[in-house]
């Protein structure tokens, strides 16, 4: 997914006969160290050795969740966040601090499930498995648990399941993913919606050959090609199920029948939203959510140094306080991150994204010179941009730390070894391609750690023989802006994050020719033949040990040999919790806390 906002990314069970289990890089649990502001905070820990998810079984799938140690229910939960979300429709939920919000109150037929260990299981949710898969992962087959139910106590049933794919179809769901629609659809590409061009809402439905609900509780998915990644697809927040009795097409986007443990007792958009219980969630059938808080008073408009500022204070309110999207900013987080009056209030870890420079292939057409770009960037003058050790660690792949077969000697251009980049090597790439002087028109946008990045890359390019032409837009508009095919730019920022933890969510939507388009996420707008080839290949490897390999050496080819983006850092979030606020752990899954495991410690002094 790409970063649409300024900051937004084993156990339990038998592993089903799904060609394998997904993997996992864990990432440190609390604290983090200061590092080398200069040296872009290399001191950060590394993720550790990778394992493997499995994809739970019924007995994996049964709540209630596995009890926190020392847990208490009841109390309230103040969050403190910056943005407040466009979206609570769960097909149109895709960024990150939508669905932290989304994980409280929506339920899909999946989740992933974060036990005391530290491991990860992507289990059954409303359904009684993570599913059954037949005709070499073609054909996926769910049951629905019983007693599940919406907010408003109505049961959730196959019908209701059918519709939120459905309506995924329609022309006015344009923000949330599209995975699964592309997948039953067997296109792989923008024409989709070819299948279902209105969605259900005139009378229309998937054929039974592509969507079958033959009873209340079973659903069955068809698909062209195997697609052994479903049982994690469907665990994000943009799948999540949506009632077809309550569904009101747009306006649902405000006002959504929730499934989770709690609904919403209060909206005021931009200001702030109250999370109540859900009296008719059901514990036992959840494996997930503890949802020990009564409820969680969540508010908006807190920039990072005032979410920071009220919990380093830990009074009043602010002793139950929390944020899930808000770091640590830069001004206060060295002192943060070296006191231990407030290191053991703090949990940290890798987001899924990855800051990269994405470079227009249709206008830097000489893969000299994007090799020369490559040289000249200074890892370091970006990464202090986003508060050095603070904000991530030095990266030289699109393959973020967290994902399978992520390989942290990868080095083509030597940026972790020499990360001031090289501006001499440039040079002689630029001679060697007589392109000394070559115009690059470089936008960025208007916020300060994006305007400080932007003048370190200008000036390094510019010292190896470039000639820069920077511009800004808000961020806000900022990726409608370099989304745009002809929007005649040569060089941007791209942070782009996996949906799940597969780099089957990187590499086909940064760099499959096939889908390039305006809006389209392939910003470097490649269409390589071998590229295209190769992301059809791998999608059909059924075991999961052998696609991430295959992932990896087409990620080396692209970052090597056609150079279309030039990785900078993967980005970290270290997220502070007041005193009185227990559980919180990071969660690799969701690139912050882990919202459905915390509690209100109530018997304090």
């Amino acid at each position: 997914m790409s970063m649409r906002t300024l900051r937004k990314g084993r156990a339990a069970g038998v592993s089903l006969a799904v060609a394998g289990t997904l993997l996992l890089g864990a990432c440190s649990g609390g604290g983090g160290g200061g590092g080398d502001e200069e040296e872009g905070g290399q001191e950060s820990a590394a993720p550790e050795e990778l394992t493997a998810i499995s994809f739970g079984d019924e007995a994996a799938s049964t709540g209630p969740a596995e009890p926190v140690p020392d847990a208490q229910p009841g109390g309230t939960v103040h969050v403190f966040e910056d943005v407040p979300p466009d979206h609570l429709d769960p097909a149109q939920i895709y960024v990150s601090h939508e669905q932290n919000i989304a994980r409280l109150i929506h339920r899909g037929l999946t989740a992933v499930q974060l036990d005391n260990d530290g491991d990860y299981t992507v289990v059954g949710d409303l359904a009684t498995d993570s599913g059954q898969v037949s005709d070499g992962g073609r054909t996926w087959t769910y049951t629905l648990k019983e007693d599940i139910r919406f907010a408003d106590g109505s049961p959730i049933t196959s019908a209701d399941v059918r519709h939120t794919f459905e309506r995924q179809f329609a022309p006015f769901i344009t923000q949330g993913p599209t995975y699964i629609q592309q997948w039953l659809a067997g296109t792989g590409g923008s024409d989709y919606r070819d299948l279902l061009p209105e969605g259900p809402y005139e009378g229309d439905h998937l054929p039974d050959s592509v969507l079958e609900t033959p009873d209340e509780r079973t659903v069955v998915f068809h698909f062209d090609q195997p697609q052994n990644d479903l049982p994690y697809a469907l665990s994000i927040a943009g799948y999540a199920v949506v009632s077809e009795e309550h569904d009101t097409r747009e306006a649902y986007d405000q006002e959504p029948m929730t499934s989770g443990p709690y609904r919403i007792a209060e909206h005021r958009p931009g200001r702030s939203m109250t999370l109540a219980r859900n009296e008719h969630w059901v514990p036992e059938t959840d494996p997930t959510r503890n949802a020990y808080p009564d409820a969680f008073e969540i508010s908006f408009g807190h920039t990072q140094e005032d979410s920071t500022a009220r919990l380093m204070a830990d009074n009043g309110e602010n002793r139950y306080g929390i944020t899930f999207s808000n770091g640590l900013d830069a001004g206060n987080g060295p002192t943060v991150m070296e006191d231990p009056r407030y290191r053991e209030r703090l949990v940290d870890g890798y987001q899924s994204y990855v800051w990269s420079l994405a470079i227009n292939t249709d206008t830097v057409t000489d893969v000299r010179v994007r090799q020369a770009i490559a040289h000249a960037l200074p890892l370091n003058g970006v990464l202090n941009a986003y508060g050095g050790s603070i904000g991530g660690q030095y990266a030289a792949s699109h393959i973020s730390p967290l994902l399978p077969g992520h390989q942290p000697d990868w080095d083509p251009f030597g940026k972790l070894a020499a990360p001031q980049g090289d501006v001499e090597r440039a040079r002689e790439l630029l001679e060697e391609a007589d392109a000394v002087g070559f115009e690059l028109s470089y936008v960025h946008h208007t916020a300060a750690e994006d305007q400080q990045a932007a003048v370190a890359v200008a000036d390094a390019l510019e010292s190896a023989g470039f000639e820069v032409n920077r511009s800004e837009v808000p961020p806000e508009t900022y990726y409608d802006t370099i989304g745009v095919v002809d929007g005649g730019y040569d060089i941007y920022r791209s942070s782009w994050g996996h949906d799940w933890l597969s780099a089957g969510t990187v590499i086909p939507p940064l760099f499959d020719g096939r889908q390039i388009q305006d809006g389209a996420s392939n910003y470097s707008h490649l269409d390589d033949e071998y590229v295209n080839t190769e992301i059809d290949r791998i999608r059909g490897i059924q075991d999961a040990a052998e696609a991430a390999a295959a992932w990896v050496e087409l990620s080396r080819h692209i970052e090597q040999e056609l150079v279309p983006s030039v990785p900078g850092f993967a980005y970290r979030q270290t997220i502070m919790h007041g005193s009185l606020i227990g559980g919180a752990v990071f969660n690799d899954d969701f690139g912050t806390v882990d919202m459905r495991r915390i509690y209100v410690i109530q018997d304090a002094d």
